[in-house]
């Protein structure tokens, strides 16, 4: 039998931390409950979250529960600062550092024992460095997994530190609430509360087909292994990614004609100024379509040519979306959109196309019209990127009435998005709510 490996993998989780950074930047607002947003709650002190508080809640709805909540702007530009610097302090430990957000990142320090000490020795030097040079608490799992290890971050909570070794691993998984699994939203719990399921022990207890059953064929098999603490992924740096995708929570809507559009060139244009950003485009475009009842429908398209144009994305993705709503007929109400941009390539530079009849280039980059599409987008990322994202945009979306999240707070998310490190399930918009 092969020796079990030891607890050697760290999960490192700043504590509420873009209300923890305006604390640091403005001291009087310590021990307040205090919340970053305005008309959305983008991130809430652990003093506001003792009313209720949470991210994405409306602000009327958050003075409700708390008429002493304080409302403050972001100073994003000091997040990402402070962010990259938690993450030097891992990297002084270990070259081996997953960032998975801006507030969080896995560390294997196997090959490191022999120069820092021991793993819990490690992690609590890391825990000090933070709190002393940069001012900000961390909460730190300590464990033979990745999974393990971001568990026991956020049992630690806050400002805590807990190793979870190899012969106590069943003993601490079983008893924990089953949300703390990795991918397992509010809906996700909501559905396997109604069958009973409450803790992880019940979790690993419970059969991989009903869960299949129950959340899908993928989501199921994933938080079996995982509620069985089976996870095998590695620590790995950063690799390039294989897909840019965007998702947009609506409630519960009616699908009118009106909705779709609007959603999808919004998820369009976010998708497409990524793609650009990163000198990329991509060949398949895939929507998914999330009615009532958590029931889920994907559509895909492969074109002849990738992209990367908004109005050429919006214009597929809109095709997509209403064609499965055509297919589900007695669907009355959606959920969510997203769309997603895989089999990327490398375009640095736009090929104009030769003024051929050439059947179906109505999408092609380089004919006169996505010529002219790309040429606007290109403008238009300019302007973005000296006055800001919101400082021109396509009317059918700035005009839009749906309240939406700041593009500077989506900008940082995405800015740390890691191929491989999203969870399988309907995973939570993150809003430094750690």
């Amino acid at each position: 039998m092969a020796p079990v490996a030891a607890a050697a993998i760290l999960h490192a989780d700043l504590d509420a931390f873009y209300a923890s950074v305006e604390q640091l930047l403005d001291p009087s607002l310590r021990g307040k409950p205090m919340a970053v947003g305005g008309s959305v709650v983008l991130a809430a002190s652990y003093e506001a979250r003792s009313f209720g508080v949470q991210g994405g809640m409306s602000g009327w709805q958050a003075k409700q529960l708390c008429p002493g909540l304080l409302f403050v702007n972001g100073h994003f530009d000091r997040y990402q600062q402070l962010g990259d610097e938690v993450i030097a302090v891992l990297r002084d430990f270990t070259p081996l550092v997953e960032r998975i957000s801006i507030d969080e990142a896995f560390a294997d320090v196997t090959g490191s024992v022999h120069l820092f000490g021991a793993p819990s020795v490690i992690a609590s030097s890391v825990r000090r460095r933070v709190r002393e040079e940069i001012g900000l608490a961390v909460s730190v799992g300590v464990a033979r997994t990745k999974h393990l290890a971001k568990v026991a971050s956020q049992v630690a909570k806050p400002d805590g530190l807990v190793i979870v070794e190899a012969h106590e691993e069943r003993s601490f998984l079983d008893p924990l609430p089953v949300r703390l699994v990795w991918g397992v939203g509010p809906a996700s719990q909501a559905r396997l509360a109604e069958i009973g399921i409450q803790t992880i022990g019940d979790l690993a207890r419970t059969s991989p087909s009903v869960l299949q059953h129950l959340l899908g064929r993928g989501a199921g098999t994933k938080l079996s292994s995982l509620a069985a603490n089976h996870d095998e992924r590695p620590v790995q740096q950063r690799r390039p990614a294989r897909s840019v995708g965007a998702q947009s929570a609506l409630g519960a809507r009616e699908p009118t004609a009106a909705l779709v559009r609007t959603t999808m060139a919004y998820l369009a244009d976010r998708v497409g100024r990524r793609l650009r950003a990163g000198g990329s485009a991509g060949r398949t475009i895939s929507v998914r379509v999330r009615f009532a009842g958590m029931r889920s429908v994907t559509r895909a398209l492969t074109v002849p040519v990738a992209v990367s144009a908004t109005l050429t994305l919006t214009e597929l993705a809109v095709e997509l979306v209403t064609t499965a709503l055509a297919e589900h007929p007695r669907e009355r109400h959606i959920t969510l959109l997203a769309i997603s941009v895989s089999n990327l390539v490398a375009e640095p530079a736009l090929q104009l196309q030769l003024p051929l009849d050439l059947q179906g280039d109505a999408h092609r980059p380089g004919a006169p019209r996505g010529a002219a599409r790309g040429a606007l987008d290109r403008c238009m990322d300019a302007v973005r990127e000296r006055f800001g994202g919101n400082a021109v945009g396509y009317a059918s979306v700035a005009l839009s009435d749906q309240t939406r999240v700041p593009e500077a707070f989506r900008e940082l998310a995405q800015r740390h998005e890691s191929s491989g490190a999203t969870p399988p399930a309907d995973r939570r918009a993150r809003s430094g709510s750690g």
